[in-house]
């Protein structure tokens, strides 16, 4: 039995790495984000998992944790065409993703030195 090894690095980032915000009360972070924004540009759950390098399965399931914590469903799927339906954002799908993103934006801008600062206290190589 062998055990994954993640080092600070592969878990803090780089140093000039942009700091990822994670809102535990709603479930939505980074990777969530990410999908929802694929969502929206693909018009597609399959694509967007594509695209991010995940199963079609985590995919659906992040969307159904999602789906789940809000009010009303981010991504609402799309019956039929000539393309054999989809997926999309819904109205709220939308608001929350730029409400993330721009939380996410003004995190940047506030925290960036902090960010720095810290990752420079970490031990390297562990």
């Amino acid at each position: 039995m062998t055990t994954k090894r993640h080092t600070l690095k592969k878990i803090f980032g780089q140093p000039e790495a942009r700091p990822r915000l994670r809102l535990i009360c709603a479930t939505i972070g980074p990777g969530k984000a990410h999908l929802l924004q694929l969502i929206a540009e693909t018009q597609s759950v399959s694509e967007a998992a594509r695209r991010m390098g995940i199963g079609y399965k985590q995919a659906w399931q992040m969307v159904a944790e999602m789906n789940a914590v809000f009010r009303g469903p981010l991504v609402e799927s799309i019956s039929g065409g000539a393309r054999g339906g989809g997926s999309r954002l819904s109205v709220d799908g939308r608001k929350v993703l730029v409400l993330y993103t721009s939380i996410q934006e003004r995190c940047d801008t506030a925290a960036g030195r902090e960010m720095r600062e810290l990752y420079r206290l970490l031990k390297t190589g562990v």
